[in-house]
């Protein structure tokens, strides 16, 4: 298994940056996660970093060096992270929860497998051509979802989904896609695809190694997004074919059995304060952020 990978957050415009991103790997399976966390809730930062570190410490307990079922590995990692979310809202009795969207990609046995809910997005890039897309949560493309006769009609830009709110979220996964040498696979924030068409990332993308490619598209939508700039967050990897040279940013499967690398740790958020419930714990955790919820906006109408 050969890639050559390259990331980078920047803040933008903005007060803090609430995206996370990282990558981990075995001998046999790449991981990559990118989590932006939602402005309008509290502690999006904290949403977006239980995400990258809920998926990635999964990843480590059960990539020994391989998974042994990557979509089952990819649901209950994604669901883990909500729960966790949920969880660290409980813990402190907040009236709302952190929430964040989120974007998974697997590569094991030379293909791509990946997860992503909210508006996060996953590009594959053949030849300087888009081959997929994700498609984002929301009312804009899913537009027969909003569409509702005699009521006011819904912005079309609002997520119907994420992780972290009191409502299950959904999540789509892909199929398994094998990977020719060449390929592009980018991760990013809408802070990137909401300035930038899809046709001029994957121009870019497909024209130049990942390590250029990213931190040009970077700078691209900071400057489209001016002074009001969201965060732009990528990870994107070049998939290399057998017996191509390996560029110096890149990984190579020399990693022993269990050997296990990442760039997605962190101890900003104590793992004890998002660690995992069981069901009836969880419906408990619902139920006291909806009650704080409904207090407060008792209090909001006196």
């Amino acid at each position: 298994m050969k890639f050559n990978v390259f990331q980078v957050s920047r803040k933008g415009g903005r007060e803090k940056n609430e995206d996370r991103m990282g990558y981990s790997y075995t001998r046999d399976a790449g991981l990559f996660v990118l989590a932006d966390g939602m402005g309008g809730h509290p502690e999006g930062e904290v949403a977006a970093q239980i995400a990258l570190q809920a998926v990635s410490t999964m990843f480590q307990a059960r990539a020994c060096p391989r998974l042994p079922d990557v979509r089952a590995f990819l649901d209950e990692a994604v669901l883990s992270a909500h729960r966790q979310m949920l969880a660290y809202a409980a813990s402190r009795q907040m009236a709302d929860s952190p929430r964040t969207t989120v974007v998974v990609c697997l590569v094991q046995d030379g293909q791509a497998t990946w997860a992503h809910c909210g508006d996060s997005r996953l590009y594959l890039v053949r030849d300087g051509a888009m081959v997929v897309r994700t498609r984002d949560h929301s009312y804009a493309e899913y537009p027969h979802i909003g569409a509702n006769s005699g009521r006011q009609p819904v912005n079309r830009n609002v997520l119907f989904t994420c992780l972290g709110s009191p409502m299950r979220p959904m999540v789509d996964m892909s199929d398994s896609i094998p990977l020719q040498g060449g390929d592009r696979v980018l991760l990013c924030s809408d802070g990137l695809w909401s300035v930038l068409a899809d046709r001029e990332i994957a121009t870019v993308l497909g024209a130049h190694p990942v390590a250029e490619a990213v931190p040009e598209l970077v700078e691209r939508a900071l400057r489209g997004g001016g002074a009001a700039s969201d965060n732009v967050t990528v990870v994107a990897f070049e998939w290399q074919s057998a017996g191509a040279e390996q560029a110096p940013d890149g990984f190579i499967d020399t990693l022993a059995d269990a050997a296990y690398a990442s760039t997605a740790q962190d101890d900003s958020v104590d793992a004890r304060d998002h660690r995992e419930l069981d069901e009836a714990a969880i419906e408990r955790s619902i139920a006291e952020i909806n009650e704080a919820i409904r207090r407060t906006a008792q209090r909001s109408g006196k």
